[in-house]
């Protein structure tokens, strides 16, 4: 504020004598017309409006200079000022962004602008990217970064506000600037009513009541998450659409034709021009079109993949399409997906690009020490864990699951520790467990009433000496058929190398896959990630304003999440959608969701709490980072804690410019409005966790955006963009199971002693499936072409202040560092679990990418 009064002195000293001033401004916007090339109407109205005077409108707003309004003071408002040349403007375009010369008259009345109203008087809207005052006198440039949708005029109760590049906090905030702030604000919260309009700029809350559709049929019926404490979840963005027909509880669906018009606030919304807008159409046409006609060819036909080499057809030759079914595929989805998914230089094929997981060995996935590196370094490293007792007991009510403690033996795994007993294993930490049981066994007769037929399970692995882990024994496990009261009924399977044992082990190991790749698409993705992530998004533009220095720092890494979150509720994660189809959980997954919910804490999710919790590393301050991991060859783990600490020291340099001490957290008004919101609203069910830090201090303050800014950047990176890398070959990673494991004396079993692999298949997830999901996770591994990485901002001039940006840049220095040390560890022949039998790097934590499939690259945000 004092800089602002000696600039201003010095501006009114020019200004003596009132002589006005012109201050010329570059305004950079996407017509409407340049996003839509079908909408020539809004083109000419537009040019109409323009010809007739009803042209788009800017006024600066003081920052310096108030006035009295009728509910306090408001910076002074300058003359109008107009778009120059708006039908010749456009024309050429780089990227679809136009530059439009405008010219405000500037005196001492309005002195340094910090904010400008505009007014869209013309037909349609349009995308306002910046605008940049050129030269404003003692000041310079001052840019604005605005990236918001502007429509027409009417469509809002109140004028556009947009504000400068600098950032204050609430109570360094010029007075002038003060009641726009906090106008801003209300604006964007709502006022709690009614359905939500496509213009609307509304963010709210909502419970996850519009995953069933009852109107359907009760098979369509889903419970409502959140809200109670069977079932806690995090809030969703609201819409306000009308509830169901048949259950008042249950909002209305939109159909699948209406889906892309789900509602978030526009500025929320893929823009047209980017990658992921063709994603979701993508996704959209997979859902309508290609999930039916691939459903009547391969469902309602007893169509199996035979052998191995019928799967490899997929991806090596195709798979033969019926010109029936063509025409209708050909027809209705878009020729830039066809290219990727359809081969028509001759005979029509259904084709994919092969998974890295084959590119260089197409049978290296099914040895043991792949199948144990990937839980280091594979698509779902999050969930091993060092072993601690034995044997491992259950946290289940056995008064209500009877006895659940694991049946595997010390006699057992002896054979394999390398001369070691158990005991002496657990106590050197070498034991190490995948474990699937009690999160899965109390749905375990639910979900093997339908197709599925799955276990829950509990795999044991030894760290050998060279680094790489070896899997000693599976336990799989259902309900006593007399009852739950009654325990588990388990078998434990044992590494066998050939005959019908080898077999066997290699459908054990199978089942351990389908469940770790169904929590993985379920919680480590979806749940902590996607959906925990919402509520910080709807929050952070609730309560923070756009000067708020922590609304500049996370605001990149919430880009498109509440709209790849809310295209997901419509068709992916819905009753009868995707995700029911192609996972084992079925119709049960959201709920189980839900339920697994119920464990889950803010601060855990920092990657070193994590680790320690799971006992992958233990406190050393004489190791880097003060952790020592106790599988030092832990790709996933390594690279993370580089960029966890990157990303912590950012925060911190970041923070200590806007917080000198502790006093300026606890005094800030809206951080402590935004806080109380997320813990009471967005995760209101987890309110009177005795774990929420506090918000009292700066180290509060930098954990907390640290945790925000990995979950959403680095962890749904290493999370998500492996998955068609990885699982794009089903075998691999099968995602259902249709059988229980063959017994003795069954044609089931002499099938696997004489055809193993044609058994092995016709357990696993069935053809259709594995062709929708394969499709489904083609599209959801990709990089859009407009991708922004971690280090990297879509705006130059996001912030005034120099230091920031400064930090920025040496933020930006670190990943690179980073970036080249995974190179040169992937090359280090030593460190066995970076690149494994398969012959596939793990780069999933480089931070940078080109679009595409590349199995690479950090976006700031989930962004698909």
């Amino acid at each position: 504020m004092d800089m602002l009064v000696s600039i201003g002195k010095a501006l009114s000293g020019i200004c003596c004598n009132r002589r006005k001033r012109l201050i010329r401004g570059r305004l950079v916007l996407m017509k409407k017309n340049v996003l839509d090339f079908n909408d020539f109407t809004a083109s000419f109205l537009d040019g109409l409006h323009e010809f007739l005077g009803k042209r788009v409108s800017l006024h600066l707003i003081s920052a310096l200079h108030a006035h009295p309004t009728g509910n306090g003071f408001k910076g002074k408002v300058g003359k109008p000022a107009y778009l120059e040349d708006w039908i010749t403007t456009g024309t050429l375009v780089i990227a679809g962004e136009s530059t439009f010369k405008i010219t405000f008259e500037w005196d001492d009345d309005i002195g340094i602008p910090g904010a400008f109203l505009i007014k869209n008087n013309h037909h349609s809207e349009f995308y306002l990217r910046t605008l940049t005052l050129e030269n404003v006198p003692g000041q310079g440039d001052i840019h604005f970064v605005c990236n918001s949708w502007v429509y027409p005029a009417q469509k809002y109760k109140h004028d556009r506000v947009f504000f400068s590049n600098k950032a204050y906090l609430p109570s360094e905030t010029p007075e002038p600037l003060l009641k726009y702030r906090e106008e801003e604000l209300e604006n964007l919260r709502g006022d709690g009513r009614g359905e939500l309009q496509e213009w609307d700029r509304v963010y709210d809350y909502a419970y996850y009541n519009d995953l069933g559709d009852p109107d359907k049929g009760p098979d369509y019926a889903r419970p409502i998450l959140g809200g109670s404490s069977e079932y806690p979840y995090p809030r969703r963005g609201r819409t306000g659409r009308p509830p169901s027909t048949s259950d008042p509880n249950t909002e209305s669906r939109l159909n699948l034709a209406m889906s892309l018009n789900i509602y978030v606030p526009r500025d929320e919304r893929f823009g047209h021009l980017k990658m992921a807008d063709f994603l979701a159409y993508a996704l959209k046409s997979i859902v309508q079109v290609l999930k039916p006609e691939l459903e009547s060819v391969f469902d309602r036909t007893p169509n199996e993949f035979d052998s191995f080499e019928d799967v490899f057809k997929i991806y090596e030759g195709g798979i033969k399409i019926p010109e029936g079914i063509l025409k209708n595929i050909t027809d209705n989805i878009p020729a830039e997906m066809l290219k990727e998914i359809l081969r028509t230089d001759g005979e029509p094929l259904l084709k994919f690009p092969t998974p890295q997981v084959i590119k260089e060995d197409k049978f290296a996935w099914r040895t043991d020490e792949e199948f144990a590196r990937e839980m280091l370094a594979g698509i779902n490293p999050v969930m091993i864990r060092c072993l601690t007792e034995f044997p491992p007991t259950s946290k289940l009510d056995p008064k209500v699951y009877g006895e659940q403690n694991s049946t595997i033996t010390k006699e057992l795994l002896e054979m394999n520790l390398d001369g070691l007993t158990v005991d002496e294993a657990i106590k050197r930490k070498k034991l190490f467990i995948l474990d699937y049981h009690d999160e899965l066994y109390p749905y375990l007769r639910r979900i093997n009433s339908t197709s599925t037929k799955t276990y829950a399970s509990r795999t044991i692995l030894f760290l050998q000496d060279v680094g790489i882990l070896k899997p000693l024994a599976i336990e799989l496990s259902l309900p006593h058929p007399d009852g739950d009261q009654y325990g588990a009924i388990s078998k434990v399977y044992m590494p066998a190398e050939e005959g019908v044992e080898n077999s066997i082990w290699q459908l054990a190991k199978a089942y351990v896959g389908v469940n770790d790749s169904g929590y993985h698409q379920l919680i480590s993705h979806w749940l902590r990630t996607h959906a925990t992530i919402e509520p910080f998004v709807i929050a952070s533009n609730r309560q923070l304003s756009v000067l708020h220095p922590i609304h500049k720092l996370l605001h990149p890494h919430f880009r498109d999440t509440m709209n790849i979150n809310a295209f997901a509720r419509q068709i992916l994660i819905n009753a009868g959608g995707i995700l029911e189809m192609t996972v084992f959980p079925s119709k049960y997954a959201m709920e189980m969701s839900s339920v697994i919910y119920k464990n889950w804490t803010f601060p855990d999710q920092a990657l070193p709490a994590d680790l320690l919790k799971r006992g992958m590393a233990v406190k050393d301050q004489t190791s880097p980072h003060g952790l020592r991991l106790l599988i030092e060859d832990y790709p996933y783990a390594v690279d993370g804690l580089e960029i966890w600490f990157a990303i912590k020291t950012w925060v911190n340099d970041y923070c200590s410019f806007y917080y000198k001490t502790d006093d300026k957290v606890s005094n800030d008004s809206e951080l402590q409005s935004w806080w109380k919101e997320i813990k009471e609203v967005g995760h209101g069910d987890k309110k009177d966790s005795p774990w929420w830090p506090l918000m009292q201090t700066r180290e509060d303050l930098i954990e907390t955006c640290t945790i925000i800014i990995w979950i959403a950047s680095a962890l749904h990176a290493a999370i998500n963009f492996g998955q068609y890398p990885y699982a794009g070959y089903n075998p691999n990673r099968p995602s259902l199971s249709r059988r229980f494991m063959p017994e003795k004396g069954t044609p089931e079993y002499d099938e696997l002693v004489t055809n193993p692999d044609k058994a092995f298949l016709k357990t696993i997830t069935a053809q259709f499936q594995t062709l929708l999901g394969i499709s489904l996770i083609e599209i959801l591994s990709r990089h859009s072409s407009d991708e922004v990485y971690l280090g990297q901002r879509d705006t130059a001039n996001w912030t005034y202040d120099h230091e920031p940006l400064e930090a920025f840049e040496k933020f930006g220095r670190k990943l690179v560092e980073i970036e080249e040390r995974i190179m040169r560890m992937n090359n280090d022949e030593r460190l066995r679990n970076r690149v494994g039998p398969v012959k596939f790097p793990y780069t999933l934590l480089h931070a940078t990418s080109e679009s595409g499939l590349t199995a690479m690259g950090i976006p700031n945000s989930v962004s698909i």
